[in-house]
């Protein structure tokens, strides 16, 4: 098969080769899949570039957790009814843990059959490969304390590919959704998710227009991108009582807390790791998906698509931050 690997960390065209390489071959309750398209994620550019000086936990990795695929064969175990079945795919490589290196940016993938979802009716490869880090990662932000049906969710980052799932579920899940963004393609992308209100937070007061859009009252829950970056928002515009539910903060790594502010107000903090999230709802995250896809409820944002022979190119177009959207590898 042909894949795409790096053997060290550093700037995407000076590491990421692509070569011929061995097929693999489904272990005992593994599924071989035929990648069709394979996700581009924020965690596998910061890994591959050595982000906070990680080390490499392999001697080779191939990159990508997230993909889309038909099933070609199956291990001992697996029931031989999943053979052609079409999949998505997530946590393909397990750098988060150190347990497996050989993810979707290859044209054939083996991995536990669990981590195998069919893919809902109607659903594409491309859109299929958005589902593993970006759509389960929002689903646990928005759902991990419990239903949202009247309440008012503040998406901060409202254009990234977790917050536009982000504002769709809290949407479809009864919620007011208000999201910032910073700049007017990134509010008409927000909006086109279902964003109820949205605030550029480079050109507006954001803290002020939120409070006057929730009568004063600040919001009940936060889906926050960048906690470190955030927080000084964050404190006066959470409710009493409220829940923060953050899955990165890239920009200030070690965020200096404000404790007191928030437990007066006797605010829940969450941080949400994509990766590593409990099986109960990696389970709910599956069903809504498959179900609102199914009905066709869910619009899938896809910013730029590249064959793998361009997959430096990929890295450095999320890692430039200029498209709007997922980005993505296509192997067909």
């Amino acid at each position: 098969m042909k894949a795409a690997f790096y053997e060290h960390t550093g700037p995407a065209r000076e590491v990421l080769r692509i070569e011929a390489q061995d097929d693999p071959v489904p272990q005992p309750g593994e599924v071989l899949v035929r990648i069709e398209a394979s996700g581009v994620n924020p965690s596998d550019t910061k890994m591959r570039a050595g982000w906070r000086g990680g080390s490499m936990p392999f001697r080779r990795i191939v990159p990508h957790s997230d993909g889309a695929g038909v099933i070609v064969a199956v291990g001992d175990g697996v029931d031989r009814a999943r053979l052609h079945r079409r999949v998505w795919l997530y946590n393909a490589t397990a750098l988060y843990d150190g347990s497996r290196a050989m993810g979707t940016a290859a044209e054939l993938c083996a991995l536990p059959q669990h981590q195998a979802i069919d893919l809902p009716a109607g659903t594409t490869a491309l859109e299929g490969a958005c589902f593993g880090v970006p759509a389960c990662t929002a689903h646990r932000a928005v759902f991990a304390e419990g239903s949202v049906e009247g309440l008012t969710v503040l998406v901060q980052g409202g254009a990234g590919s977790v917050a536009h799932y982000a504002i769709q579920f809290a949407k479809l899940g009864g919620a007011r959704v208000i999201a910032t963004v910073s700049s007017e393609a990134k509010a008409a992308h927000a909006r086109q998710a279902g964003a109820d209100e949205v605030v550029n937070y480079r050109t507006e007061d954001a803290v002020g227009q939120v409070l006057a859009w929730s009568g004063g009252q600040g919001v009940d829950r936060i889906i926050e991108v960048d906690l470190g970056a955030n927080l000084a928002q964050d404190v006066p515009l959470i409710k009493a009582n409220g829940h923060i539910a953050s899955y990165s903060s890239t920009a200030v790594p070690e965020p200096v807390f404000p404790y007191y502010p928030l437990a007066f107000k006797g605010v829940n903090l969450r941080l949400v790791q994509g990766f590593n999230l409990p099986p109960a709802a990696r389970a709910a995250a599956i069903a809504d998906l498959d179900r609102w896809c199914s009905q066709g409820r869910l619009k899938h944002a896809i910013g730029a698509v590249f064959p793998l022979e361009r997959i430096a190119e990929a890295h450095e177009a999320l890692e430039g931050k200029g498209v709007i959207g997922k980005v993505l590898i296509s192997l067909t």
